[in-house]
């Protein structure tokens, strides 16, 4: 059992809260409770995250594409550098690599992630005997490190709108229909061992999915999530609009059922109208900004879609940096910069705009991963942050100034759990070390 002196419940922070867990998820909450002998006791907890949109074995690059090039740079420059990094992957390097992004996600408040999972085949582009093998080795890294994982396999078959064909870089991540269909299954195999995984499907982008092959992948979802890239770089907005004189997110909404499954990630560049029909869809806006600003994508256009009602998760994308509590301050910073204000994510006058990020990204992000409840509540995953109540920037604090105070000036998380167990203690996950020196040995080897 746990005790905190405080925590944020669905109605806000309480006193006193006793949690009590069973077979993984929350079994009761007390309020207003005292400790009893052989409670765990700690100041301030917090309901873990979800990641909405990771690309695990980049984290292994991270760094490696800031160098300035000959031409404009920008995220088909960026791309070009990914597609050399991962042709020297195998498998035991992608689970390495994946294994320390899931400590890190961990260590900073991330309790699930939905791995967008792309790298399928060896380097030269053919499957291997196992189709799921990297499917596996993800699943493997999951379970060392604790996470909850939803595995999101993505269909990749052409290089463009309109079935242009692949380029050499994109050999490793090819399906067709069928083979795909074997992936998925593949898939769920390898996560059948995991506590509370799930899985869901992901078209990589229109301009990597035809719009038949879209309509025959879909039903594969089987009632799970279904994520897509989309609108995230003007050229592709450009291009799209070329091919069928549609913007990406108006033809989605037009011919795709966008629905409460689904999680549009980016869609940057919309219009208002886009915007308003998105909002209103249900699906969720799965937001990266950090690697947005790293890319050069460009700003959601955040007010308009929240105005409208609309619903978003945080993801960490490229993995370039690490932190549920940095996504949330660069989805407001962005704001601000751009519309050059302060205090632009509350609704209301004298709300706290921490809370309303974190609020926002809690609901969001367990619904575009398949999450049924989230939060500190009963019959909730058991998935739980405390904050270092010794932090400096946590001292006078209480209420909504402690989300201010992690999202704003940098308080650090002293203890996860997930599903009820604890993985994070003192700031640092059980098993960093021996993660972070296969991680080492793996990144020596690849980059050598």
């Amino acid at each position: 059992m746990l005790w905190f002196e405080s925590a944020l419940l669905p109605r806000g922070w309480a006193r006193g809260v006793r949690v009590e867990m069973r077979e993984g998820r929350i079994a009761r909450v007390e309020t207003d409770a005292q400790p009893r002998t052989g409670d765990e006791r700690h100041a301030i907890a917090i309901p873990g995250l979800a990641n909405v949109h990771s690309h695990a074995f980049q984290r292994g690059m991270a760094g490696l594409a800031e160098t300035r090039g000959p031409a404009h740079d920008d995220f088909w420059t960026w791309r070009e550098v990914m597609y050399r990094f991962l042709d020297r992957l195998t498998p035991d390097d992608v689970e390495a690599i994946a294994a320390l992004a899931y400590v890190e996600m961990l260590e900073r408040g991330f309790t699930r992630v939905g791995e967008f999972h792309y790298l399928h085949h060896d380097p030269s582009g053919v499957p291997y005997a196992d189709i799921g093998e990297t499917a596996a080795h993800i699943a493997t890294a999951a379970q060392e490190t604790g996470i909850g994982l939803t595995l999101l396999p993505v269909f990749y078959a052409h290089g463009n709108f309109g079935g242009a064909p692949p380029n050499a870089g994109q050999r490793r991540f090819l399906s067709d229909v069928d083979s795909f269909g074997r992936l998925v299954e593949a898939s769920r195999r390898a996560i059948a061992r995991l506590p509370d995984a799930n899985l869901g499907v992901a078209p990589h982008s229109l301009r990597a999915v035809a719009p038949d092959e879209l309509a025959e992948i879909l039903p594969l979802a089987n009632g799970g999530s279904v994520h897509i890239h989309a609108a995230e770089q003007t050229k592709e907005v450009e291009d799209c609009v070329a091919w069928c004189g549609a913007r990406p997110v108006e033809w989605l909404l037009d011919h795709a059922q966008v629905g409460r499954s689904w999680c549009l990630v980016h869609a940057t560049h919309m219009t208002m109208q886009e915007t308003s029909r998105f909002a209103a869809s249900g699906a969720v806006a799965g937001l990266c900004p950090v690697t947005e600003a790293n890319l050069g994508d460009g700003v959601f256009p955040a007010e308009d879609y929240l105005t409208a009602g609309g619903r978003y998760g945080i993801g960490t994308d490229s993995n370039v940096h690490i932190s549920p509590a940095e996504e949330l301050r660069m989805l407001e910073y962005a704001q601000r910069l751009s519309r050059r204000a302060r205090n632009l994510w509350p609704s209301a006058e004298g709300q706290s705009t921490g809370r309303a990020l974190f609020d926002g990204a809690l609901a969001g992000g367990a619904q575009a991963l398949g999450q049924e409840i989230a939060g500190v509540r009963t019959g909730a995953s058991a998935d739980l942050v405390s904050l270092d109540a010794n932090d400096p920037a946590l001292a006078g604090r209480s209420g909504d100034a402690i989300l201010d105070s992690w999202i704003f000036a940098g308080a650090a998380i002293d203890c996860v759990w997930r599903r009820g167990e604890k993985l994070v203690s003192a700031g640092r996950h059980r098993a960093r070390d021996a993660v972070a020196a296969s991680y080492r040995c793996t990144i020596e080897r690849v980059l050598a």
